[in-house]
């Protein structure tokens, strides 16, 4: 039997920034399901690394060499998922930056926001929309774009939320994102393609300096769990681990 045949036997998702923390976690997750996972990565030897240890330890991953920033390599990854499986049931949108600090709107460096935009906005549609014939393909599909409670703009306007320090780069990104997930939602309404947001809470990564006080495997919970969503789950919904938050 062929890999493709042997691939095609599973369900398939790609996600990106997958070579470690959260997003390590969600493809370690969905493959312990059974799910054959893409790992979405830029840098060669840490993806290569990732998938190294995901089969050990019994995940069908693969390497998809993936920068959300670059035409190309987006192109080049929607071809090979396409030659290896022929369809795509899960897209997690997991790769993200902060844009560095300091993020002050008065004092910003207005490239810090352009970069956090760039990747955590723009990567996400570039990869979705690159994807979305392949996730037509499945019966199931789904998106999940990994947010942050930080773009709540309800949480941000909450006395007392904990919606963490002053980031116009970062937080800002994640409110359009969470504008952007809506968008996609509604004009996929009509379809079996379900688009959700999802936080993973204060989670112990590189992004914030390992200071979360949640580790990854917990983090990964809620995006593993919209991935899999039955048929007439939610769309068009932002969650964490505790229910639905509010945009």
């Amino acid at each position: 039997m062929s890999e493709t045949n042997i691939v095609n036997e599973h369900k398939v998702a790609l996600v990106t920034g997958a070579n470690k923390g959260i997003g390590y976690e969600i493809a370690a997750g969905l493959g312990a399901l059974g799910w054959s996972v893409g790992i979405g990565a830029r840098d060669e030897e840490r993806r290569e690394a990732a998938v190294e240890k995901l089969r050990a330890a019994g995940v069908d991953a693969f390497g998809v060499p993936l920068d959300v920033t670059d035409d190309a390599t987006v192109n080049a990854a929607a071809r090979l998922i396409e030659e290896r499986a022929g369809r795509l049931d899960a897209l997690v949108n997991n790769a993200g930056i902060t844009g560095g600090g300091p993020q002050e709107p008065t004092t910003v460096d207005v490239n810090r926001v352009r970069a956090a935009v760039e990747t955590n906005v723009i990567g996400v549609i570039r990869v979705t929309n690159a994807l979305l014939p392949l996730l037509r393909r499945s019966p199931s599909p789904r998106i999940v774009n990994v947010s942050s409670s930080v773009g709540s703009l309800t949480l941000q306007t909450t006395a007392g939320a904990e919606t963490g320090p002053i980031a116009v780069a970062y937080a800002a990104s994640k409110t359009f994102l969470n504008a952007v997930t809506v968008q996609y939602a509604k004009e996929l309404a009509d379809t079996n393609v379900l688009v959700n947001a999802v936080c993973p809470g204060f989670t112990a990564t590189d992004l914030n300096g390992f200071r979360g006080v949640r580790t990854p495997r917990q983090g990964a919970a809620s995006a593993i769990r919209l991935a899999t969503v039955p048929t007439g789950g939610p769309t068009g919904r932002f969650f964490d681990d505790e229910g639905e938050v509010p945009w």
